[in-house]
C-alpha cells in the first residue's frame, strides 16, 4: 500500500470529536492533541507516523509561525506527504510573555496543518456545519 492509500485510510477512519469547550465563546472545538490522539490507532494500523515541526518567519513587520504536518510511511520513509499552515503572532497578549504568544500561534498553526493533512474541516467557532459542494 502506498503513502497516499495509507493517508486515505487514516482520513476515512479518523473521528476527532470536538471534546474541548470554550465557555467565553460558548463553542466546542478540538485541539492538536485531540487530533493526534484520535489518529494514533489508525496510524499504527497502516504503519505510518505524523511528525510536526515549526519555523518562525518574518513577513513585513509581523512574525508568523509556519507549522508543517508530515505523514510518513514507516515501510518506506522516503514516501511522505506534507501540509503547512501559518498563524500570525499577536504583538502582545495580556497576561502572556513572548514565548507564550509564540506557543499559541504554534498550536493554532499545527492544528490547521493537521486539519489539512487529515481532511478535517477547519470549522470556525459559531458555524454549524462544513458543507462540501457536490
Amino acid at each position: 500500500m502506498g503513502v497516499y492509500n495509507k493517508l486515505l485510510e487514516v482520513q476515512v477512519k479518523l473521528k476527532a470529536p470536538k471534546s474541548q469547550y470554550n465557555s467565553f465563546g460558548k463553542y466546542n472545538y478540538r485541539n492538536c492533541e485531540d487530533i493526534l490522539e484520535a489518529a494514533k490507532p489508525h496510524l499504527n494500523s497502516v504503519n505510518a507516523v505524523i511528525l510536526l515541526s515549526d519555523s518562525v518567519e518574518l513577513v513585513g513587520e509581523r512574525y508568523y509561525v509556519k507549522a508543517t504536518a508530515t505523514f510518513i510511511d514507516c515501510e518506506d520513509p522516503t514516501q511522505s506527504v506534507c501540509v503547512t499552515a501559518s498563524a500570525r503572532e499577536e504583538y502582545s497578549k495580556k497576561g502572556m510573555d513572548a514565548s507564550q504568544v509564540t506557543g499559541t500561534a504554534s498550536s493554532y498553526a499545527r492544528k490547521y496543518a493537521l486539519n489539512g493533512l487529515l481532511d478535517i474541516p477547519g470549522q470556525l467557532p459559531g458555524l454549524n456545519e462544513y458543507t462540501k459542494a457536490t
